[in-house]
Protein backbone atom coordinates (compact mmCIF):
# COMPACT_ATOMS: atom_id res chain seq x y z
CA UNK A 1 0.00 0.00 0.00
CA UNK A 2 1.03 3.64 -0.29
CA UNK A 3 3.40 4.82 2.42
CA UNK A 4 1.61 6.26 5.45
CA UNK A 5 1.64 9.97 6.10
CA UNK A 6 2.43 11.57 9.43
CA UNK A 7 -1.11 12.86 9.73
CA UNK A 8 -4.03 10.51 10.17
CA UNK A 9 -6.08 9.97 7.04
CA UNK A 10 -8.39 7.46 5.41
CA UNK A 11 -7.18 5.58 2.33
CA UNK A 12 -9.95 6.16 -0.13
CA UNK A 13 -11.27 5.70 -3.62
CA UNK A 14 -13.45 8.60 -4.66
CA UNK A 15 -15.31 8.48 -7.90
CA UNK A 16 -17.41 10.50 -10.27
CA UNK A 17 -20.69 8.68 -10.59
CA UNK A 18 -23.63 11.03 -10.93
CA UNK A 19 -26.46 10.23 -8.54
CA UNK A 20 -30.12 10.82 -9.37
CA UNK A 21 -31.46 10.24 -5.88
CA UNK A 22 -29.99 11.11 -2.55
CA UNK A 23 -30.62 10.05 0.98
CA UNK A 24 -30.96 12.96 3.33
CA UNK A 25 -28.72 14.41 4.49
CA UNK A 26 -26.23 12.96 2.01
CA UNK A 27 -25.66 15.06 -1.09
CA UNK A 28 -24.18 13.49 -4.19
CA UNK A 29 -22.93 15.23 -7.32
CA UNK A 30 -20.80 14.24 -10.32
CA UNK A 31 -17.51 14.62 -8.45
CA UNK A 32 -18.41 13.82 -4.86
CA UNK A 33 -20.09 10.44 -4.92
CA UNK A 34 -18.03 8.25 -2.63
CA UNK A 35 -16.59 5.19 -4.28
CA UNK A 36 -14.36 3.22 -2.08
CA UNK A 37 -12.91 4.42 1.14
CA UNK A 38 -10.37 2.39 3.04
CA UNK A 39 -9.25 3.28 6.52
CA UNK A 40 -5.58 2.85 7.29
CA UNK A 41 -4.69 0.23 9.87
CA UNK A 42 -3.03 2.94 11.96
CA UNK A 43 -6.33 4.78 12.36
CA UNK A 44 -8.29 1.69 13.41
CA UNK A 45 -10.96 2.53 10.84
CA UNK A 46 -11.77 5.79 12.60
CA UNK A 47 -11.05 9.40 11.81
CA UNK A 48 -9.08 10.79 14.73
CA UNK A 49 -10.70 14.18 15.12
CA UNK A 50 -8.68 16.86 16.81
CA UNK A 51 -10.51 19.86 18.20
CA UNK A 52 -10.64 22.57 15.53
CA UNK A 53 -8.37 25.47 16.38
CA UNK A 54 -10.11 28.87 16.28
CA UNK A 55 -6.80 30.59 15.55
CA UNK A 56 -5.56 28.62 12.56
CA UNK A 57 -3.55 30.85 10.28
CA UNK A 58 -5.07 30.91 6.76
CA UNK A 59 -1.58 31.02 5.23
CA UNK A 60 -0.41 28.04 7.29
CA UNK A 61 -3.56 26.13 6.31
CA UNK A 62 -2.76 26.69 2.64
CA UNK A 63 0.90 25.76 3.14
CA UNK A 64 -0.04 22.52 4.88
CA UNK A 65 -2.19 21.47 1.93
CA UNK A 66 0.64 22.26 -0.47
CA UNK A 67 3.08 20.11 1.54
CA UNK A 68 0.67 17.18 1.71
CA UNK A 69 0.08 17.20 -2.04
CA UNK A 70 3.76 17.73 -2.81
CA UNK A 71 4.72 14.76 -0.63
CA UNK A 72 1.93 12.30 -1.39
CA UNK A 73 0.10 12.97 -4.69
CA UNK A 74 0.14 9.80 -6.76
CA UNK A 75 1.42 11.43 -9.95
CA UNK A 76 4.76 13.19 -9.59
CA UNK A 77 4.23 15.18 -12.77
CA UNK A 78 1.37 16.89 -10.89
CA UNK A 79 -0.75 17.10 -14.01
CA UNK A 80 2.15 18.31 -16.15
CA UNK A 81 3.31 21.28 -14.09
CA UNK A 82 6.01 22.43 -11.70
CA UNK A 83 4.02 22.14 -8.50
CA UNK A 84 6.57 24.21 -6.57
CA UNK A 85 5.11 27.29 -8.25
CA UNK A 86 2.15 27.05 -5.89
CA UNK A 87 4.15 26.96 -2.65
CA UNK A 88 4.37 30.75 -2.17
CA UNK A 89 1.93 31.78 -4.90
CA UNK A 90 -0.57 33.32 -2.48
CA UNK A 91 1.67 34.35 0.43
CA UNK A 92 0.70 38.03 0.26
CA UNK A 93 -2.86 37.47 -0.95
CA UNK A 94 -4.33 35.20 1.72
CA UNK A 95 -5.86 37.29 4.50
CA UNK A 96 -8.91 35.29 5.59
CA UNK A 97 -10.00 31.69 5.85
CA UNK A 98 -12.20 32.15 2.78
CA UNK A 99 -9.12 33.40 0.89
CA UNK A 100 -7.29 30.23 1.91
CA UNK A 101 -10.17 28.01 0.84
CA UNK A 102 -10.34 29.62 -2.61
CA UNK A 103 -6.56 29.40 -3.02
CA UNK A 104 -6.55 25.73 -2.02
CA UNK A 105 -9.38 24.95 -4.44
CA UNK A 106 -7.50 26.68 -7.27
CA UNK A 107 -4.26 24.86 -6.47
CA UNK A 108 -5.97 21.46 -6.33
CA UNK A 109 -7.88 22.14 -9.56
CA UNK A 110 -4.54 22.67 -11.33
CA UNK A 111 -3.77 18.96 -10.84
CA UNK A 112 -6.50 18.02 -13.30
CA UNK A 113 -7.71 15.23 -10.98
CA UNK A 114 -11.47 15.34 -10.27
CA UNK A 115 -10.96 13.10 -7.23
CA UNK A 116 -8.62 15.55 -5.48
CA UNK A 117 -10.78 18.22 -3.92
CA UNK A 118 -11.16 20.50 -0.93
CA UNK A 119 -13.97 20.08 1.62
CA UNK A 120 -15.13 22.95 3.80
CA UNK A 121 -15.95 22.04 7.42
CA UNK A 122 -19.62 21.26 6.67
CA UNK A 123 -18.76 19.08 3.68
CA UNK A 124 -16.06 17.29 5.64
CA UNK A 125 -18.50 16.58 8.48
CA UNK A 126 -21.02 15.21 5.97
CA UNK A 127 -18.39 12.90 4.55
CA UNK A 128 -17.35 11.65 7.98
CA UNK A 129 -21.02 11.04 8.84
CA UNK A 130 -21.47 8.94 5.72
CA UNK A 131 -18.56 6.76 6.77
CA UNK A 132 -19.93 6.32 10.29
CA UNK A 133 -23.39 5.56 8.81
CA UNK A 134 -25.01 7.77 11.42
CA UNK A 135 -26.62 10.78 9.79
CA UNK A 136 -29.08 13.35 11.05
CA UNK A 137 -32.19 14.43 9.23
CA UNK A 138 -35.71 13.24 8.50
CA UNK A 139 -34.91 10.14 6.43
CA UNK A 140 -36.08 10.76 2.88
CA UNK A 141 -34.63 9.67 -0.45
CA UNK A 142 -35.13 12.58 -2.82
CA UNK A 143 -34.68 13.21 -6.51
CA UNK A 144 -35.25 16.03 -8.97
CA UNK A 145 -37.55 15.13 -11.83
CA UNK A 146 -37.11 16.24 -15.43
CA UNK A 147 -39.66 18.96 -14.63
CA UNK A 148 -37.30 20.22 -11.85
CA UNK A 149 -39.66 19.06 -9.12
CA UNK A 150 -38.29 17.77 -5.79
CA UNK A 151 -39.88 14.35 -5.44
CA UNK A 152 -39.78 11.81 -2.61
CA UNK A 153 -38.48 8.49 -3.89
CA UNK A 154 -39.09 6.77 -0.57
CA UNK A 155 -38.85 7.39 3.15
CA UNK A 156 -36.23 5.35 5.00
CA UNK A 157 -37.82 2.67 7.17
CA UNK A 158 -38.16 3.75 10.79
CA UNK A 159 -37.27 7.37 10.04
CA UNK A 160 -39.29 10.42 11.15
CA UNK A 161 -40.53 10.82 7.58
CA UNK A 162 -41.77 7.22 7.41
CA UNK A 163 -43.45 7.51 10.82
CA UNK A 164 -45.15 10.77 9.83
CA UNK A 165 -46.61 9.22 6.68
CA UNK A 166 -44.46 10.78 3.97
CA UNK A 167 -45.14 8.78 0.81
CA UNK A 168 -43.22 7.94 -2.38
CA UNK A 169 -44.23 10.41 -5.06
CA UNK A 170 -44.88 13.32 -2.71
CA UNK A 171 -43.60 16.57 -4.22
CA UNK A 172 -41.93 18.96 -1.78
CA UNK A 173 -42.96 22.54 -2.53
CA UNK A 174 -42.09 24.33 0.75
CA UNK A 175 -39.63 23.87 3.60
CA UNK A 176 -40.62 25.77 6.75
CA UNK A 177 -42.99 27.85 4.66
CA UNK A 178 -40.34 28.82 2.09
CA UNK A 179 -41.02 27.91 -1.55
CA UNK A 180 -38.30 25.70 -3.03
CA UNK A 181 -39.32 25.83 -6.69
CA UNK A 182 -36.28 26.42 -8.91
CA UNK A 183 -33.75 25.68 -6.18
CA UNK A 184 -31.02 23.07 -6.69
CA UNK A 185 -31.56 19.71 -5.04
CA UNK A 186 -28.62 20.10 -2.66
CA UNK A 187 -29.96 23.48 -1.48
CA UNK A 188 -33.30 21.90 -0.60
CA UNK A 189 -31.49 19.10 1.20
CA UNK A 190 -29.58 21.60 3.34
CA UNK A 191 -32.85 23.27 4.34
CA UNK A 192 -34.42 19.98 5.40
CA UNK A 193 -31.52 18.49 7.33
CA UNK A 194 -30.32 19.81 10.66
CA UNK A 195 -29.33 18.95 14.23
CA UNK A 196 -31.00 16.07 16.02
CA UNK A 197 -34.31 16.86 17.81
CA UNK A 198 -34.86 20.11 15.90
CA UNK A 199 -38.04 20.58 13.89
CA UNK A 200 -38.78 21.18 10.23
CA UNK A 201 -42.07 21.47 8.35
CA UNK A 202 -42.52 20.13 4.82
CA UNK A 203 -45.35 21.22 2.55
CA UNK A 204 -45.99 18.67 -0.19
CA UNK A 205 -48.30 18.10 -3.10
CA UNK A 206 -50.03 14.72 -2.99
CA UNK A 207 -52.62 13.93 -5.62
CA UNK A 208 -52.93 17.64 -6.29
CA UNK A 209 -53.59 18.55 -2.65
CA UNK A 210 -51.32 20.41 -0.23
CA UNK A 211 -50.18 18.32 2.72
CA UNK A 212 -48.20 19.84 5.59
CA UNK A 213 -46.05 17.39 7.54
CA UNK A 214 -44.23 18.57 10.70
CA UNK A 215 -41.12 16.50 11.43
CA UNK A 216 -38.52 16.24 14.19
CA UNK A 217 -35.04 15.45 12.95
CA UNK A 218 -33.37 12.33 14.29
CA UNK A 219 -30.39 10.06 13.77
CA UNK A 220 -30.82 8.05 10.56
CA UNK A 221 -29.16 4.68 10.12
CA UNK A 222 -28.07 4.36 6.51
CA UNK A 223 -28.00 0.79 5.24
CA UNK A 224 -25.38 -0.53 2.85
CA UNK A 225 -27.47 -3.62 2.07
CA UNK A 226 -30.91 -2.51 0.93
CA UNK A 227 -32.39 -5.88 -0.06
CA UNK A 228 -31.72 -9.50 0.84
CA UNK A 229 -34.35 -12.02 -0.29
CA UNK A 230 -34.74 -15.40 -1.95
CA UNK A 231 -36.19 -15.14 -5.46
CA UNK A 232 -38.42 -17.78 -7.07
CA UNK A 233 -36.34 -20.78 -8.06
CA UNK A 234 -34.47 -20.63 -4.74
CA UNK A 235 -32.00 -18.00 -5.92
CA UNK A 236 -30.62 -15.62 -3.31
CA UNK A 237 -30.53 -11.92 -4.14
CA UNK A 238 -28.57 -9.20 -2.31
CA UNK A 239 -28.52 -5.55 -3.31
CA UNK A 240 -25.35 -3.87 -1.97
CA UNK A 241 -25.98 -0.17 -2.32
CA UNK A 242 -22.58 1.18 -1.29
CA UNK A 243 -19.29 0.45 0.47
CA UNK A 244 -19.28 3.76 2.33
CA UNK A 245 -20.34 2.69 5.80
CA UNK A 246 -17.91 0.90 8.08
CA UNK A 247 -20.81 -1.45 8.80
CA UNK A 248 -21.09 -2.68 5.19
CA UNK A 249 -19.18 -5.97 5.70
CA UNK A 250 -21.24 -6.78 8.79
CA UNK A 251 -24.46 -6.02 6.91
CA UNK A 252 -23.46 -8.21 3.98
CA UNK A 253 -22.51 -11.05 6.30
CA UNK A 254 -25.96 -10.82 7.90
CA UNK A 255 -27.57 -10.71 4.45
CA UNK A 256 -25.73 -13.87 3.41
CA UNK A 257 -27.20 -15.58 6.46
CA UNK A 258 -30.70 -14.56 5.34
CA UNK A 259 -30.23 -16.25 1.95
CA UNK A 260 -28.06 -19.17 3.08
CA UNK A 261 -30.69 -21.75 2.08
CA UNK A 262 -30.67 -20.57 -1.55
CA UNK A 263 -28.93 -22.68 -4.19
CA UNK A 264 -27.03 -19.71 -5.64
CA UNK A 265 -26.64 -15.96 -5.19
CA UNK A 266 -27.04 -12.84 -7.30
CA UNK A 267 -24.96 -9.96 -5.91
CA UNK A 268 -26.26 -6.68 -7.31
CA UNK A 269 -23.61 -3.94 -7.51
CA UNK A 270 -25.35 -1.85 -10.15
CA UNK A 271 -25.13 1.91 -9.53
CA UNK A 272 -22.99 1.23 -6.46
CA UNK A 273 -20.49 4.13 -6.43
CA UNK A 274 -18.19 2.43 -3.94
CA UNK A 275 -17.05 3.44 -0.48
CA UNK A 276 -14.38 2.07 1.84
CA UNK A 277 -11.68 0.18 -0.01
CA UNK A 278 -11.14 -1.98 3.06
CA UNK A 279 -14.81 -2.96 2.84
CA UNK A 280 -14.31 -4.32 -0.67
CA UNK A 281 -11.38 -6.40 0.61
CA UNK A 282 -13.33 -7.74 3.57
CA UNK A 283 -16.30 -8.62 1.39
CA UNK A 284 -14.11 -10.25 -1.27
CA UNK A 285 -12.74 -12.49 1.49
CA UNK A 286 -16.29 -13.73 2.10
CA UNK A 287 -16.26 -15.30 -1.38
CA UNK A 288 -12.66 -16.18 -2.24
CA UNK A 289 -10.53 -19.17 -1.22
CA UNK A 290 -7.37 -17.42 -2.40
CA UNK A 291 -5.86 -15.21 -5.06
CA UNK A 292 -5.17 -11.50 -5.38
CA UNK A 293 -8.00 -9.16 -4.44
CA UNK A 294 -6.40 -5.84 -5.44
CA UNK A 295 -2.98 -4.23 -5.87
CA UNK A 296 -1.95 -0.61 -5.34
CA UNK A 297 0.88 1.32 -6.98
CA UNK A 298 2.06 4.53 -5.30
CA UNK A 299 3.89 7.53 -6.72
CA UNK A 300 7.28 5.83 -6.34
CA UNK A 301 6.08 2.82 -8.34
CA UNK A 302 5.92 0.52 -5.31
CA UNK A 303 3.32 -2.22 -5.83
CA UNK A 304 1.58 -3.98 -2.96
CA UNK A 305 -1.00 -6.76 -3.38
CA UNK A 306 -3.75 -7.85 -1.04
CA UNK A 307 -4.30 -11.62 -1.04
CA UNK A 308 -7.53 -13.38 -0.04
CA UNK A 309 -7.34 -15.12 3.34
CA UNK A 310 -8.79 -18.37 1.98
CA UNK A 311 -11.70 -18.73 4.41
CA UNK A 312 -14.86 -17.91 2.42
CA UNK A 313 -18.24 -18.05 4.12
CA UNK A 314 -20.13 -18.78 0.89
CA UNK A 315 -19.10 -21.28 -1.78
CA UNK A 316 -22.29 -21.49 -3.83
CA UNK A 317 -22.45 -20.14 -7.40
CA UNK A 318 -22.44 -16.34 -7.57
CA UNK A 319 -23.58 -14.03 -10.35
CA UNK A 320 -22.62 -10.35 -10.02
CA UNK A 321 -24.57 -7.53 -11.63
CA UNK A 322 -22.72 -4.36 -12.69
CA UNK A 323 -23.45 -1.32 -14.85
CA UNK A 324 -21.89 1.95 -15.93
CA UNK A 325 -22.37 3.45 -12.48
CA UNK A 326 -20.64 0.60 -10.64
CA UNK A 327 -17.39 2.24 -9.61
CA UNK A 328 -14.20 1.96 -7.63
CA UNK A 329 -14.76 -0.37 -4.65
CA UNK A 330 -17.52 -2.04 -6.69
CA UNK A 331 -15.03 -2.57 -9.49
CA UNK A 332 -12.42 -3.97 -7.11
CA UNK A 333 -14.87 -6.55 -5.78
CA UNK A 334 -16.40 -7.50 -9.13
CA UNK A 335 -12.95 -7.80 -10.77
CA UNK A 336 -11.68 -9.91 -7.86
CA UNK A 337 -14.62 -12.27 -8.26
CA UNK A 338 -14.30 -12.39 -12.05
CA UNK A 339 -10.50 -12.74 -12.27
CA UNK A 340 -10.45 -15.48 -9.64
CA UNK A 341 -13.18 -17.37 -11.56
CA UNK A 342 -15.53 -17.00 -8.62
CA UNK A 343 -18.37 -15.17 -10.35
CA UNK A 344 -19.82 -14.43 -13.76
CA UNK A 345 -20.37 -10.69 -14.29
CA UNK A 346 -23.64 -9.71 -15.97
CA UNK A 347 -24.70 -6.28 -17.21
CA UNK A 348 -22.74 -3.36 -18.65
CA UNK A 349 -19.16 -2.12 -18.57
CA UNK A 350 -18.36 -0.53 -15.22
CA UNK A 351 -17.48 3.13 -14.65
CA UNK A 352 -13.69 2.90 -14.73
CA UNK A 353 -12.25 4.57 -11.66
CA UNK A 354 -8.86 3.27 -10.57
CA UNK A 355 -7.35 5.81 -8.19
CA UNK A 356 -6.91 5.60 -4.44
CA UNK A 357 -7.58 8.68 -2.34
CA UNK A 358 -6.87 9.76 1.21
CA UNK A 359 -9.26 11.78 3.33
CA UNK A 360 -7.23 14.34 5.27
CA UNK A 361 -8.64 16.35 8.16
CA UNK A 362 -7.20 19.86 8.38
CA UNK A 363 -6.65 21.94 11.49
CA UNK A 364 -9.74 24.14 11.17
CA UNK A 365 -12.21 21.28 10.67
CA UNK A 366 -12.09 21.37 6.89
CA UNK A 367 -10.46 18.60 4.89
CA UNK A 368 -9.57 17.29 1.48
CA UNK A 369 -9.57 14.15 -0.61
CA UNK A 370 -6.47 13.56 -2.68
CA UNK A 371 -5.22 10.75 -4.91
CA UNK A 372 -2.27 8.88 -3.43
CA UNK A 373 -2.05 5.76 -5.62
CA UNK A 374 -3.61 3.88 -8.48
CA UNK A 375 -4.99 0.40 -8.07
CA UNK A 376 -4.85 -2.65 -10.29
CA UNK A 377 -7.54 -5.30 -10.42
CA UNK A 378 -6.97 -8.88 -9.27
CA UNK A 379 -5.83 -9.70 -12.82
CA UNK A 380 -3.28 -6.86 -12.80
CA UNK A 381 -5.26 -4.50 -15.05
CA UNK A 382 -5.39 -0.74 -14.76
CA UNK A 383 -9.07 -0.02 -15.40
CA UNK A 384 -8.95 3.75 -14.86
CA UNK A 385 -11.19 5.39 -17.47
CA UNK A 386 -11.62 1.94 -19.07
CA UNK A 387 -13.94 0.02 -16.78
CA UNK A 388 -14.52 -3.72 -16.44
CA UNK A 389 -16.26 -5.68 -19.16
CA UNK A 390 -18.92 -8.14 -17.95
CA UNK A 391 -18.85 -11.77 -19.05
CA UNK A 392 -22.44 -11.45 -20.20
CA UNK A 393 -23.43 -8.10 -21.68
CA UNK A 394 -26.95 -6.78 -21.50
CA UNK A 395 -27.48 -3.05 -21.76
CA UNK A 396 -30.38 -0.82 -20.83
CA UNK A 397 -30.55 2.53 -22.60
CA UNK A 398 -32.26 5.71 -21.30
CA UNK A 399 -35.41 4.85 -23.19
CA UNK A 400 -35.51 1.47 -21.42
CA UNK A 401 -35.41 3.21 -18.06
CA UNK A 402 -38.38 5.36 -19.02
CA UNK A 403 -40.34 2.30 -20.13
CA UNK A 404 -39.61 0.46 -16.89
CA UNK A 405 -36.99 -2.10 -17.96
CA UNK A 406 -34.18 -0.68 -15.83
CA UNK A 407 -33.00 -1.70 -12.35
CA UNK A 408 -35.99 -2.34 -10.10
CA UNK A 409 -35.27 0.55 -7.71
CA UNK A 410 -34.95 3.23 -10.44
CA UNK A 411 -37.87 4.97 -12.10
CA UNK A 412 -37.09 8.27 -13.87
CA UNK A 413 -40.79 8.69 -14.69
CA UNK A 414 -41.66 8.91 -10.97
CA UNK A 415 -44.72 6.72 -11.52
CA UNK A 416 -43.76 3.29 -10.18
CA UNK A 417 -42.60 3.70 -6.59
CA UNK A 418 -43.32 0.22 -5.24
CA UNK A 419 -41.16 -1.95 -7.45
CA UNK A 420 -39.47 -5.08 -6.15
CA UNK A 421 -36.81 -7.40 -7.60
CA UNK A 422 -39.57 -10.00 -7.95
CA UNK A 423 -41.78 -7.90 -10.23
CA UNK A 424 -40.27 -9.33 -13.41
CA UNK A 425 -39.61 -5.97 -15.13
CA UNK A 426 -35.87 -5.61 -14.46
CA UNK A 427 -34.29 -6.81 -17.72
CA UNK A 428 -30.74 -7.16 -16.40
CA UNK A 429 -31.86 -8.97 -13.28
CA UNK A 430 -33.86 -11.40 -15.44
CA UNK A 431 -30.70 -12.06 -17.45
CA UNK A 432 -28.76 -12.64 -14.22
CA UNK A 433 -31.42 -15.08 -13.03
CA UNK A 434 -31.11 -16.94 -16.34
CA UNK A 435 -27.32 -17.08 -15.97
CA UNK A 436 -27.67 -18.32 -12.40
CA UNK A 437 -29.88 -21.17 -13.57
CA UNK A 438 -27.33 -22.02 -16.24
CA UNK A 439 -24.56 -22.18 -13.63
CA UNK A 440 -26.68 -24.57 -11.58
CA UNK A 441 -27.51 -26.60 -14.69
CA UNK A 442 -23.83 -26.79 -15.60
CA UNK A 443 -23.07 -28.33 -12.21
CA UNK A 444 -25.75 -30.95 -12.87
CA UNK A 445 -24.57 -31.67 -16.40
CA UNK A 446 -27.71 -30.12 -17.91
CA UNK A 447 -27.83 -27.88 -21.00
CA UNK A 448 -27.97 -24.10 -20.71
CA UNK A 449 -31.27 -22.28 -21.06
CA UNK A 450 -31.12 -19.62 -23.81
CA UNK A 451 -32.09 -16.05 -22.94
CA UNK A 452 -34.12 -14.58 -25.79
CA UNK A 453 -33.76 -10.92 -25.01
CA UNK A 454 -36.09 -9.57 -27.69
CA UNK A 455 -38.89 -11.85 -26.53
CA UNK A 456 -38.30 -10.98 -22.88
CA UNK A 457 -38.42 -7.28 -23.73
CA UNK A 458 -41.74 -7.71 -25.51
CA UNK A 459 -43.19 -9.66 -22.57
CA UNK A 460 -42.17 -6.97 -20.08
CA UNK A 461 -43.50 -4.13 -22.21
CA UNK A 462 -46.77 -5.99 -22.69
CA UNK A 463 -47.16 -6.39 -18.93
CA UNK A 464 -46.36 -2.70 -18.45
CA UNK A 465 -48.80 -1.68 -21.16
CA UNK A 466 -46.09 0.05 -23.21
CA UNK A 467 -46.52 0.16 -27.01
CA UNK A 468 -43.92 -2.01 -28.72
CA UNK A 469 -41.91 -0.92 -31.74
CA UNK A 470 -40.85 -4.32 -33.07
CA UNK A 471 -37.99 -3.02 -35.23
CA UNK A 472 -36.58 -0.87 -32.43
CA UNK A 473 -36.85 -3.69 -29.89
CA UNK A 474 -35.02 -6.06 -32.22
CA UNK A 475 -32.31 -3.48 -32.86
CA UNK A 476 -31.81 -2.89 -29.13
CA UNK A 477 -31.60 -6.60 -28.49
CA UNK A 478 -28.99 -7.19 -31.18
CA UNK A 479 -26.76 -4.32 -30.06
CA UNK A 480 -26.75 -5.37 -26.40
CA UNK A 481 -25.66 -8.98 -26.96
Amino acid sequence: MARPMKSTFFRTLFGAVAAVSISLPIVSNPVSALEGITAQKESSHQLIAQAPSPSVSPVLLYNKVWRIINDSFYEKSFGGQDFSRWEHHYDTKIKTKDDAYKAIETMLASLGDPYTRFLNPDAFTDERNQISAHLYGVGIQLAMSEQKKIVVISPIAGSPAATAGVLPGDEIIEVDGEMVAGQPLDSVVKKIRGPIDTKVSLTMLRDGKRVIVPLKRAEINIKAVTKAIILPGNIGYIRLDSFISLKAPEELKDALTKVEKADALILDLRSNPGGLLDNSVQIANMFLKGGVIVSTVDSSGHKASTIARGTPIIEKPVITLINGSSASASEILSAALKDNNRSVLVGEKSFGKGLVQAIQKLDDGSGMNFSIAKYLTAGGKDIHKLGIEPNVKIAVVPEDYKKGLGPWWIDPTFKRFNREPTDGYDLQLLRAINETRNELNKAKGLPAEPFKEDEVRKQILTKLGVPIDAKKAASQASTSK
